[in-house]
């Protein structure tokens, strides 16, 4: 849950490095968070939730994503890839699963070193 906050509280901060950890985690607590929105939806038989929910998050997974490329050597201007069909998504896919550069890069040190 930490990861998931600390992305939110990096709102839009499209600057530094996200390590594969946080990227994911922010991704399944956002998958949990629309599962219990589409939920509580059904329950009142509004879609209230299921609408509202994703666009509160849009900018934090955009932000962390921009990090996430940023971690592995690459600008955060590759993310339009996934505006390609299947292939800019598998692309993507397998960039954010890779491991992160192991040293300083142009957009800041390895998050694995930086001690809080």
């Amino acid at each position: 849950m930490d990861w998931y906050l600390k992305c939110l509280r990096q709102y839009a901060d499209f600057n530094g490095r996200a390590r594969r950890k946080e990227y994911w985690m922010f991704v399944l607590f956002n998958i949990i968070f629309a599962i219990v929105a589409g939920i509580i939806d059904g329950i009142i038989g509004l879609n209230l939730f299921s609408i509202i929910y994703p666009l509160v998050v849009l900018i934090p997974g955009l932000a962390v994503a921009v990090r996430r490329l940023h971690d592995i050597g690459k600008s955060g201007w590759y993310y339009l890839l996934i505006l390609i069909p299947i292939i800019g998504f598998i692309i993507i896919l397998i960039w954010f699963c890779r491991e992160g550069e192991t040293t300083t890069n142009q957009w800041g040190e390895n998050p694995k070193q930086i001690t809080i």
